[in-house]
Parts: structure tokens; C-alpha cells; sequence
């Protein structure tokens, strides 16, 4: 086929085509699809021709859609019309119209509300229910008019107030009778319901009466709404009933709670006491009858029965002990659940209960944990002395009890309130965390010694630890916490170790943990101390990992002890007066031990982490180092030694053979730097040909063996020094020596078909030759416009664009080639 176009133009074009065909194909879909639906709306196609042609696509908005339906349209319609009468009855009543005055526009208003109210009727028995709510409604707002106009008329000099708690409760009654002779009007009664919350607050209020006694009136209306929502039929009535019951009794409870915090005494808190007890009856009372509703409704009785109790408690006790006054009204709450009570209202008061229980532990939780962080702030003091005592914090005196007093209940609770609904192993693992903060904030009372604080705070770290490890082996607390009895497993599945630790054991790791930093901070401000307290924490943590079953458990409680033991060589170190550089010398023994231990223990999965905690000691050991260059180098020899160690065994070899390759190369740098080599090539050189060697017999053996383990420490060890001495030398010699070697060895590389000299050689080589030439660079590019950069950056963006494919293409085939040399 002959074609006068190339074959990319032709392919665009060709694309082009198709793209307007789809387009086309879809708008005829679309306009099929808006046919068949109207011709089955008009019943002239039947449903085997809506399909005979393919599927039929969603029509998009023509301007011909069908019009709005009838009914909808109608309630638009008259819910405008209704609008707008309102807004005229109101601008005809208060503001004037004519030559009327109040009077004559008073007497008008009530002819129209008659009329506006004896019109449902009529509608009704022809059937325009929606017709009659509309006007109903407008005769609703009119009887308000009425009312207004009604006192601007005949009864100007009433209180206003007065008068609007009088009209509201005359209205009220009013649509209520309306609404029950009308029963077909659905709005008259829930209107009704709404102007009944006004007539006895309003009336509290123009009357001038005391806070507390518009909160009983507040109540009362709450009481008639909670009946009216327990007991009316219609679901409108019933649904704004309970919402005016939120409202007024909500008000009504923040009131009495305001006005029972502000009593300063027992005398003035008993009124606002008896508020909330009689509000929280109202509530419990509607938690008795609606079952559906009963948790919430009995979980806010029960705060208003612990408010109304604390309350008096407040005026009675120190301020200390005002939070666990209240807290000792929540422990009695929780007897109450003993007494037969539906369920519902059970687990309202248990909600109620354990609110109150959540805000007094977040009030006195951050006293504990600062005492326990507290010893942190003295790390820049190492070895400073002893303190004599440890002062408390403000506010931990009230903190205490309080965390005891929660520890206790969330111990006690399972066992002696089994009826309630608790999540067993949540409330398990919380007890143990209050009990450990309790145990750290009684450790800080300023009467104990410093060395009665250490030995008290490293006992709860041991029975933290204990806790661990006993709920592993599920002979402590196993039922409470969730963890499954090892005696109750199947006998096969019991001799296997279990793979973690159940919520008790972990909570009680994290616990000995976070316990054990802060001892450990702490023991540093004395010398026998430090190691006391490190020689302790170490030898409990290795028992705890021997004994711990839970592979969680043992591996963190290993790692501790690794920790531990870590800072004891350190404390040694400094003890003997050696300078940082050589305390990181003798740091490196941690690693080499953990190495020692992980390959007896290869079989364990505590192996592993033990090795990497020793790992991190070894890094810290190298940071120490840093400083002073020789001893770097020996540390990052020493260093090497470990990892090849490592690498002896099968499992470690690839990661440990790279790492103890890096760290020889790396020590060989720092050496030769701190030397002040200029000519790393004689040190370097004689490393290389033996490591090329060994590569060379690795090979023969085993040809499959990649060339970046036989020849890529041998080749890096005389490229990069030697690179780096290049680009600090001013002399031609040396950069033109390792060019001719790169550029050889990267020719062998390519003709041999190995990857690593190819590539070793070729970064050489190409960073060699950056060097000679940037100084000839940076002239030309001086010397050049300063807007021809952009303008080449941009042609060659344009280019690569223009060729991306190929491109791609070509990046393809180098990363295979590279892929299939060794």
C-alpha cells in the first residue's frame, strides 16, 4: 500500500479519526437511550426492542425532561403562599396599614383567624389535606399575632414577660384542642408541645424568682415532657416532647450542677442537691419505661446522683479531697448495680460510674507520669550527689488516693460486679497501668529516703515483670485478662510456646519498661547507685527473658537486659576515668557478646533482636569515637572483625559480609586521612590484589557467584581512596593514572561481561574526568549569555520529549544488559 505520509503522521491521524468516532458513538447512545425511555413511558415499545440494539446508556438532561410532579410542585407551592401571608399578617399587625389603628386592626386580625382556622374544616371532608395544613398553619401564626395585638390593644401596661408566659400557655392549650379535633392536621399538636415549654420559665422569670427556683420550674416542664413522650400516641408529638425533655432537663442539670459547685456549705449545697436528684429520678424514670433509650437516660441519672452527693461531700471535706469525694459517690453508684434492675438502667449507671471514674484518673494521671518522667530532667547531673529526698510535685498528694482508689475498683470489679458489662481484659490491663503509676507516685513522698525510693521503684519494676511473665504462661490473671488458660488448650497445641503475649502481659511489659528508664534515670545522680541499679535491672531482665514463654515478653525483656549491660560498661568506662573515644573502645564488647549469644540462641526468635540491640550499642560506640579520627578507625576495624564474625554464620552471611566489607573500607579511609596519606595507593594496592585474588578462585569455583562479591571490595578499596585523592590534587599525573585504570577496567568489564568492574570503572572514570574538565566549564560557561543556558535546557527537554519512546527504549535495553552480566 503506497501512502505519501509517514508512518507517525499517519498513526495520528488514524487516532484522531477513532477518537471522533467514540465521541460520535457515545452522543447517539445517549440520544437512544432518551428515546427508548419515552416511547416505554408511552407504551409504544416493548421491553424486547429496549435491548435489541445494546445496552441503553444513561440519558443526559435534555431540555425537554418531564415536568415536576404534582404533589411536589404543590407543597411548593403552597408552602410559598403560606410564607408570604405570614410575612403580610405580621406587616399588617405591627406595622399599620391604612388609616387603622391597634384597635381596628385587632378586631380585622381575629375575623381573618377565625376564618383562617374554621377553613380546614371544609378542606378536610373534600380531601385537601395539604390545602388545610397550609391554611391550619397560618392560623396558627395569626392566634400569635392575636395575642400581641391583643396586649398592645387592651392590656399595655402588663409586664411583658408575665403576659408572654400567660399567652403561651393559653396558646398551647389552644392548638391543642385545635390539634385534637383536627386529628388529620399533623402540626398543631408538635406546635402545641413547643409553646409548652415557655408558660412556667417565662413565669419564674417575670416574677424575679432565684436561679434555683427557674430550674425547678425548668423541671417541671421537663417532667411534662418526659410524660407526654412516654405516653402520646402521634410519633410528631412523642419526638418533640423528647426533645424539649433534652433541652429543659439538660438546662436544668448544668444549672443545679453550677449552682451546686458555687454552695459554700452544706446548707446551700442541699437545694441544688435535691435539683439533681429530682432530675436524675426524671431520668431514671424514663430509663425505666423506654428500654430503647435506657443507657443514656440512666447514665445521666447517675451523674446527677454523684453530682448531687459530691456536691454536698465538697462543702464538708479539704479541696484536696473533693475529687475523691466525688469518686467515692461513683464506688457507691457502682453497688447499686448489684440491686435487680433492668438491664439497660444496669449499664447506665455502669457508663455513669465509669465517666466519673475516666475524669478523676485524667485529673491525677499526669501528677503520676510527671513524677515518674521527673528523674529524666537530672541526666545532665551524671554522679552529682545523692539528693536527700525527693520533693513532690503540687497536686500529688491529691493524685494518690485518687489512682489508688481507681486501681482498686478496676481490680475488684470483675469479681464483685459480675452482672456488669465490662470488657474484661481492658479493664485488667488499665488496673495494672493505674497500679504502677500509684506505686511510682507513693515512691516520691518526700519522706523517703533516696535509697528507699531506688530499692521501691525497682521491686515494682521486678513485679511488673513478674506480671509478664506469669499471663504468658496464663497462671495470672489469665480468666480477667482474655488470655486463654494454657491448661485449657488441646495437649498438642499447649507444649508450643505461644507466639505473643496476651493484653496482661504486654500492658505489664510496657509498665516494667517505661519503669525501669525512669529507676535507671534516677540512679544516676549517685556512682554505688548506678551500678547497684543497672546490675539489678540487667540480671531481672535476663531471668524475666529465660522465664517468659510469650515471644514478645522474652525478646524486649532480652533486649533490656542488653541495654542494661550496655550501660554498665559505659558506667565502668567512665568510672575508670576514660575519655569518651575509648569508652566507645570498650562499648564494642556488647555487640561482640550479643553476637556470641545470637549464635548459641540461633534457633530462637529472641536471637535476632538481641543481635540488633547489640548492633545499636555498637553504633553508639562508633559515634563516641568520632571525635578523635585513630581511634574511629580502629572502632570501625574492631567493628569489621564482629560483623565477619557474624558473617561466619549462613544465616547472617549476605547482610554481615557487605557490612564487614564497608567497615574494613571505611576504617582503611579514617586511617589513611588521619595519616595524612598523599599516595593511598601504596596502602591500597597491596589490599586490592590479594582481595582480586581470592575473587578470582571464588569465581573458578563457583562461576554462578556474582562480580560484586568477588571483585567489589577488592576494586573499591583502590578506586574511591584514589578518587578522592584525584580531586585534591592539582598535578596531572594521578588523574591521568586513574583514568587510563578506570577507562581499562571498565573495557574488561564490558568485554568480560562483569558488572562490577564495569561499573566501579566507569563512576571512576566519568568522576575523573568531571574533575579535569570543570575548571575549563566553569570558564566557558562564564563567558557565555546568560540566557543561552535556558534556551539549551529547553531544547534539550523539547528533544527528549520529542523522543521519549526511544528513550525509554534504549534505558530498557542498558538495564537488561546490565541485568544479565554477573
Amino acid at each position: 500500500m503506497n501512502n505519501a505520509l509517514p508512518p507517525a503522521d499517519e498513526l495520528r491521524l488514524i487516532d484522531g479519526e477513532l477518537a471522533q468516532l467514540d465521541a460520535r458513538r457515545a452522543q447517539l447512545l445517549n440520544r437512544r437511550a432518551w428515546l427508548v425511555h419515552t416511547l416505554q413511558a408511552l407504551g409504544t415499545l416493548g421491553a424486547g426492542q429496549a435491548g435489541a440494539h445494546g445496552p441503553a446508556w444513561p440519558a443526559e438532561p435534555a431540555p425537554w425532561a418531564a415536568p415536576a410532579s404534582g404533589p411536589s410542585a404543590q407543597n411548593v407551592l403552597l408552602t410559598l403562599g403560606g410564607i408570604l401571608l405570614t410575612i403580610a399578617a405580621i406587616a399588617f399587625t405591627v406595622v399599620s396599614w391604612g388609616h387603622l389603628g391597634i384597635g381596628g386592626r385587632s378586631v380585622v386580625l381575629g375575623l381573618v383567624t377565625a376564618a383562617a382556622l374554621a377553613t380546614p374544616v371544609l378542606l378536610l371532608r373534600r380531601g385537601l389535606t395539604a390545602t388545610a395544613e397550609a391554611v391550619a398553619v397560618l392560623g396558627l401564626v395569626l392566634t400569635v399575632l392575636d395575642a400581641y395585638a391583643l396586649r398592645r390593644a387592651a392590656l399595655p401596661d402588663t409586664d411583658a414577660v408575665r403576659y408572654a408566659a400567660v399567652a403561651a400557655g393559653v396558646l398551647a392549650a389552644v392548638w391543642s384542642g385545635y390539634g385534637l379535633l383536627l386529628r388529620r392536621l399533623r402540626t398543631p399538636l408538635p406546635v402545641a408541645v413547643v409553646a409548652a415549654q415557655l408558660p412556667l420559665p417565662l413565669w419564674a422569670l417575670g416574677t424575679d424568682a432565684s436561679l434555683a427556683a427557674t430550674v425547678w420550674a425548668t423541671l417541671a416542664t421537663a417532667a411534662f415532657d418526659v410524660a407526654l413522650a412516654l405516653m402520646a400516641k402521634p410519633v410528631a408529638v412523642r419526638a418533640t416532647a423528647a426533645t424539649g425533655a433534652v433541652l429543659t432537663g439538660g438546662w436544668s442539670l448544668l444549672a443545679a450542677g453550677w449552682l451546686s459547685l458555687m454552695a459554700d456549705s452544706p446548707a446551700l449545697a442541699l437545694e441544688p442537691g435535691l435539683l439533681l436528684l429530682a432530675a436524675g429520678g426524671l431520668a431514671l424514670g424514663a430509663a425505666w419505661r423506654e428500654p430503647s433509650t435506657a443507657p443514656v437516660t440512666a447514665a445521666v441519672a447517675g451523674l446527677a446522683g454523684v453530682a448531687a452527693a459530691g456536691g454536698v461531700v465538697r462543702t464538708m471535706v479539704p479541696a484536696s479531697w473533693v475529687v475523691p469525694g466525688f469518686l467515692l459517690c461513683a464506688v457507691a453508684l457502682l453497688a447499686v448495680v448489684r440491686i435487680p434492675v433492668p438491664r439497660g438502667v444496669r449499664t447506665g449507671f455502669c457508663v455513669a460510674s465509669g465517666l466519673v471514674h475516666a475524669m478523676a484518673t485524667v485529673l491525677a494521671l499526669p501528677f503520676a507520669l510527671l513524677t515518674a518522667a521527673r528523674p529524666l530532667s537530672g541526666i545532665g547531673s551524671v554522679w552529682s550527689g545523692a539528693p536527700t529526698s525527693e520533693t513532690a510535685l503540687p497536686g500529688l498528694s491529691t493524685a494518690l488516693p485518687i489512682l489508688v482508689m481507681v486501681a482498686v475498683v478496676l481490680w475488684a470489679a470483675p469479681r464483685l460486679l459480675p452482672a456488669l458489662p465490662l470488657p474484661r481484659a481492658a479493664v485488667t490491663c488499665a488496673a495494672l497501668v493505674l497500679t504502677c503509676c500509684a506505686g511510682f507516685a507513693l515512691t516520691a513522698h518526700p519522706s523517703l529516703p533516696y535509697g528507699g525510693t531506688l530499692a521501691l521503684r525497682v521491686l515494682l519494676v521486678t513485679a511488673m515483670l513478674t506480671v509478664a511473665v506469669l499471663a504468658d504462661r496464663g497462671s495470672f490473671g489469665a480468666g480477667r485478662a482474655g488470655v486463654v488458660p494454657v491448661a485449657g488448650r488441646p495437649a498438642t497445641e499447649a507444649a508450643a510456646p505461644p507466639r505473643a503475649g496476651g493484653p496482661l502481659a504486654l500492658t505489664g511489659l510496657v509498665c516494667a519498661v517505661a519503669g525501669a528508664l525512669s529507676v535507671a534515670a534516677l540512679s544516676l545522680a549517685s556512682r554505688p547507685a548506678t551500678f547497684t541499679v543497672l546490675a539489678v535491672l540487667g540480671v531481672v531482665s535476663a531471668v524475666a527473658a529465660v522465664a517468659s514463654r510469650g515471644v514478645a515478653p522474652a525478646a524486649v525483656t532480652a533486649c533490656a537486659a542488653v541495654v542494661w549491660g550496655a550501660g554498665l560498661v559505659g558506667a565502668t568506662a567512665a568510672s575508670a576515668g576514660l575519655p569518651a573515644r575509648q569508652a566507645g573502645l570498650a562499648l564494642l564488647a556488647v555487640p561482640a557478646a550479643t553476637a556470641l549469644l545470637a549464635a548459641r540462641l540461633r534457633p530462637h526468635p529472641v536471637a535476632l533482636p538481641v543481635e540488633l540491640t547489640g548492633a545499636a550499642a555498637g553504633l553508639v560506640a562508633l559515634g563516641l569515637a568520632v571525635p578523635h579520627a585513630p581511634t574511629l578507625a580502629l572502632a570501625l576495624a574492631l567493628a569489621g572483625v564482629i560483623a565477619a564474625g557474624t558473617a561466619l554464620r549462613a544465616d547472617r552471611r549476605p547482610f554481615a559480609g557487605y557490612a564487614a566489607v564497608v567497615l574494613f573500607v571505611v576504617a582503611t579511609w579514617v586511617r589513611l586521612a588521619a595519616s595524612d596519606v598523599s599516595a593511598p595507593e601504596a596502602y591500597t594496592i597491596p589490599v586490592t590484589v590479594p582481595a582480586l585474588a581470592v575473587g578470582l578462585l571464588r569465581r573458578r569455583r563457583d562461576p554462578e557467584a556474582s562480580s560484586w562479591t568477588a571483585y567489589g571490595a577488592g576494586l573499591a578499596a583502590t578506586l574511591v581512596p584514589s578518587l578522592i585523592a584525584a580531586w585534591g590534587d592539582v598535578h596531572w599525573l594521578r588523574p591521568l593514572l586513574l583514568g587510563v585504570a578506570a577507562l581499562a577496567l571498565t573495557l574488561a568489564g564490558a568485554r568480560l561481561r562483569l558488572q562490577a568492574p564495569m561499573v566501579l570503572g566507569g563512576l571512576a572514570l566519568g568522576l575523573d574526568a568531571l574533575h579535569e574538565l570543570a575548571p575549563y566549564v566553569v570558564q566557558v560557561v562564564g563567558a557565555l549569555p546568560r540566557w543561552l543556558p535556558p534556551a539549551v535546557a529547553g531544547l534539550l527537554l523539547l528533544a527528549v520529549g520529542a523522543t521519549y519512546e526511544r528513550r525509554l527504549h534504549d534505558a530498557r535495553r542498558l538495564r537488561e544488559t546490565l541485568s544479565r552480566m554477573r
